[in-house]
C-alpha cells in the first residue's frame, strides 16, 4: 500500500488567508484612493458650483440696476419729449394768430428734441449693456447647474465607496468608480467646454 501524502492543511489554510488578506488590502488601498480623488475633485467642483451661482447673482442684480437707469433714461426721453410737443404747440397757436414766434422758443424745441435724442441714445446703451449682463449671468447659471451635477455623482460615488470599503466587494467599487468617472467628467465638460 502507497503511502499516503500527508498535505498540511493549516498551512495551506494560512497561506489562502495571506492572499486573500493581500488582495482585500489592495483593494482597500484601491478604493481608499479613488475615494480621495472623488472627494478632492467634489470639493473643487463644490467651491466652483458656489463662485460661479454667486458671479451669476451679482450680474443679475447689475443687469437690473440698467435696467432701473434704461427706466430713468426712457422717463426722461418722454419728458423732453412732451416739453417739445407742448412748445410746438404754443408756435402752432402763436402762428395761427400771426403773433411773432420768439426765437428762444424754436432754441427750446431744438433743445429738447436733442436731449430727447441723447436719453434715447444712453437707454438703448443701458439696455445693451443689461441684455449683456444678463446673458453672461445666464451663462454661470447653466455653468453653475453641471458644478452641482457633478458634486452629485461624486457624493454618491463617495458612498458607494464607502459601502465597497465596508463590504470588500469589488463590484460595489467598480459602480463607485463609474459614477464617479461619471461626475469628474462632467465636472471637466463644465470647467472646460463651458
Amino acid at each position: 500500500m502507497p503511502e499516503e501524502i500527508e498535505i498540511d492543511t493549516d498551512k495551506l489554510q494560512e497561506a489562502i488567508h495571506e492572499e486573500i488578506e493581500k488582495e482585500e488590502g489592495s483593494l482597500l488601498r484601491t478604493i481608499a484612493l479613488t475615494t480621495a480623488l472623488f472627494a478632492a475633485v467634489a470639493a473643487v467642483a463644490s467651491l466652483l458650483a458656489g463662485s460661479t451661482v454667486n458671479e451669476a447673482l451679482a450680474l443679475k442684480t447689475e443687469a437690473t440696476q440698467l435696467q432701473a437707469q434704461a427706466s430713468d433714461q426712457w422717463a426722461y426721453y418722454q419728458a423732453k419729449g412732451i416739453k417739445a410737443v407742448v412748445l410746438e404747440a404754443q408756435r402752432g397757436v402763436l402762428t395761427s394768430a400771426d403773433k411773432p414766434v420768439s426765437p428762444e422758443t424754436e432754441k427750446n424745441i431744438q433743445r429738447y428734441k436733442d436731449e430727447q435724442q441723447e436719453a434715447k441714445k444712453k437707454a438703448e446703451e443701458f439696455e445693451h449693456e443689461r441684455d449683456e449682463k444678463g446673458k453672461e449671468a445666464d451663462h454661470l447659471i447653466h455653468q453653475h447647474h453641471y458644478f452641482a451635477y457633478s458634486v452629485a455623482m461624486l457624493q454618491v460615488a463617495i458612498a458607494l465607496g464607502a459601502v465597497a470599503a465596508l463590504t470588500r466587494k469589488r463590484l460595489a467599487w467598480i459602480g463607485s468608480a463609474a459614477l464617479g468617472l461619471v461626475g469628474a467628467a462632467i465636472f471637466f465638460w463644465a470647467l472646460f467646454a463651458h
